[in-house]
């Protein structure tokens, strides 16, 4: 049925899918993290008529400010769990969550490895890729560029040239707060073993950033995003399959309540610019926009599963370019397939 409906109609259908199951997971973590709405209101209730000061909002309410701040962003208030208590709950309510350990691909550069703790269907969003987003417009402001690769390998693409870094994002923290994608949330990763590596690596990067070409103006994400790990999915060693498959999801900034949870932040203007690639290299074009569309939206990325998953680690094809010097490790999935990716 698919094959026979336009790419249009399927890439909707597909989003719809996406954004239904990110829904649900939304709706999940605040279950696990608000406090009782009811509790909240009747406190207000109780507050206003003991005191007729001037009315505080539910907000104001629930992080016990007296005051309006000034130039502060006001983080509601959560249940004060530590973020491993937040992934065995999630997978409690949906049936899986991830964790990160030592990977099972037998070469000494595999590293830490993205682990499903559980079990998800064919189709399930099993991660969703955290970081800082760049659009071609701002690629010049990728850290280490124009080599932005060359020390860092968790970066990724979409198929629009949309580039998301996760480098900032790290393991994620252990709090609800504002991120501007510039400094690492607090590090408190839940793996085996004892401090290697990839945890050093992470530890220098919580320094802050260079600040002074600032260009996104940060959200209040909440850290403690158990499915906020897909930048730790390896690539199959040889013999092995993937198990997941990249699938770009286009979130619509209207769904406020859900922003929280979406762990990506914009580099530059929240206006997209339209550019168009000539060979190696991007030229704007004027205008902005999403291909016509009047919702503005956060190109982010999710891991999907391409066949039913138990307790295994998550294996993404990364389909590194064959017109470049591949690493020791890396053997393609489908040589064809790349080539037809890379023509």
């Amino acid at each position: 049925m698919a094959s026979k409906a336009p790419v249009a109609d399927q890439q909707k259908q597909v989003q719809e899918n996406i954004h239904l199951q990110i829904k649900s997971f939304c709706m999940s973590m605040d279950e696990l993290l608000l406090p009782d709405v009811k509790k909240i209101n009747e406190g207000i209730e109780s507050s206003e008529q003991s005191n007729p000061a001037p009315r505080r909002s539910g907000l104001s309410f629930a992080i016990g400010r007296n005051t309006p701040s000034v130039k502060h962003h006001d983080v509601p208030e959560t249940r004060p769990l530590e973020r491993a208590d937040v992934s065995q709950r999630l997978k409690d309510l949906i049936g899986y969550t991830l964790d990160i350990k030592p990977s099972q691909i037998p070469h000494k550069e595999a590293g830490q490895g993205l682990f499903l703790n559980g079990e998800c269907d064919v189709g399930a969003v099993v991660a969703m890729y955290p970081g800082v987003i760049y659009s071609p417009a701002y690629y010049r402001y990728i850290p280490g560029y124009p080599r932005v690769n060359a020390q860092n390998s968790y970066l990724i693409t979409r198929y629009d040239g949309t580039v998301i870094n996760a480098q900032p994002w790290g393991f994620g923290g252990e709090t609800r707060d504002f991120w501007d994608g510039f400094t690492v949330p607090e590090i408190r990763p839940n793996m085996q073993g004892g401090e290697k590596g990839p945890d050093r690596f992470w530890k220098l990067l919580s320094k802050p950033l260079d600040q002074r070409q600032l260009g996104n103006r940060g959200n209040i994400l909440e850290g403690r995003n158990p499915l906020a790990l897909a930048h730790f999915a390896n690539h199959p060693a040889k013999d092995m399959a993937p198990n997941v498959m990249i699938c770009p999801y286009d979130f619509p900034l209207t769904e406020n309540e859900m922003r929280v949870y979406i762990p990506n932040v914009v580099f530059g203007d929240a206006e997209e610019v339209k550019m168009k690639r000539f060979g190696s290299f991007w030229f704007k074009l004027g205008g902005s926009r999403n291909g016509g569309s009047d919702i503005p939206v956060l190109k982010t990325l999710v891991l999907v599963a391409t066949r039913a998953l138990c307790d295994e680690e998550v294996l993404l094809n990364y389909r590194l370019s064959n017109s470049k010097r591949r690493p020791e490790w890396y053997t393609p999935v489908d040589e064809e397939e790349d080539r037809r990716r890379w023509s």
